[in-house]
């Protein structure tokens, strides 16, 4: 089957009685230049161990396997995965086109994945995923929060959600997923891929992101501090920061740490860079 084919896509479904699942976000890219675009956005070389979350039908796979990459798949749905164990490989193997053993197919939960498990066993390069929308940004913030995680993310979202992950301070998009990922990583919007790229069609249109790991220095108890402080922070985001802190007795020393690091109190959290935030996690932690 020619899994960049809608009309091949839609007979293989009708002919094994499946139906795409919303719920689990199942909207297969049938489009071939944006399949090319992800990959080339992705950086990643023949040799290299690439994770892949949710790869359906396996058309990004193929696309991978095909370029000698190495392909460590987590597909939750167990036909789907079934069919990617018993074609995929063999199919592009008897091609020519991708040496036998390159593929790893873990039929599981991504959510219920043990990452530190996973990233000590494999050294991957990179993590090059069409995310499912429904679950696509706690799989990618589980992923992105380990720091074992691989150097480079290229993901395809919905164009809403790759707006927050991007989201500058100041930007209406702005919040906490997009805080914790520019944590650690450098993150970018390489391009938008149309809603007639997928079938089924889903309502909105969706951009592919790539996330490039920067240096961090803050130590595991800044670290949490930081992820507590804006988590509450943002969960109160109409609040200025100063009346919010005055409140909150799990951050001693907050009112004072706003002023040293200079952010003013009527500040709201959507208006902090990533690098306030930072220096008030550490002048907080430093009061505990």
């Amino acid at each position: 089957m020619d899994v960049a084919s809608p009309e091949q896509v839609k007979a293989w479904c009708l002919a094994n009685g499946f139906h795409p699942n919303r719920a689990l976000g199942q909207n297969f890219l049938v489009n071939v230049d944006a399949l090319g675009g992800i990959v080339d956005a992705s950086g990643v070389n023949a040799g290299d161990m690439v994770l892949e979350i949710g790869p359906g039908l396996g058309v990004l796979t193929e696309c991978l396997l095909a370029r000698g990459v190495h392909v460590h798949a987590i597909e939750k749905d167990t036909r789907l995965a079934d069919r990617l164990r018993t074609n995929v490989e063999a199919e592009l193997a008897a091609r020519g086109v991708a040496a036998p053993g390159s593929l790893t197919l873990v039929a599981a939960d991504a959510l219920k994945t043990d990452w530190d498990a996973l990233f000590a066993s494999r050294p991957f390069s990179a993590c090059v995923s069409n995310l499912p929308y429904s679950v696509g940004t706690r799989i990618l913030l589980d992923i992105a929060r380990n720091l074992a995680a691989p150097p480079v993310l290229t993901v395809l979202v919905q164009t809403e959600v790759a707006q927050r992950f991007a989201a500058l301070e100041g930007e209406k998009p702005r919040g906490q997923a997009g805080v914790w990922l520019q944590l650690d990583f450098d993150v970018r919007i390489v391009c938008e891929v149309s809603p007639a790229s997928f079938w089924p069609k889903p309502e909105v249109g969706s951009s592919v992101v790539r996330l490039d790991r920067h240096p961090c220095a803050l130590t595991p108890a800044e670290r949490n501090l930081f992820y507590m402080l804006t988590k509450a922070a943002f969960m109160h985001r109409r609040k200025q920061l100063g009346g919010f802190l005055r409140k909150q007795p799990q951050f001693p020393g907050a009112l004072d740490a706003l002023a040293a690091v200079g952010i003013p109190p009527s500040a709201r959290a959507e208006e902090l860079s990533n690098a306030q935030w930072l220096a008030l996690a550490k002048q907080i932690a430093a009061c505990r």
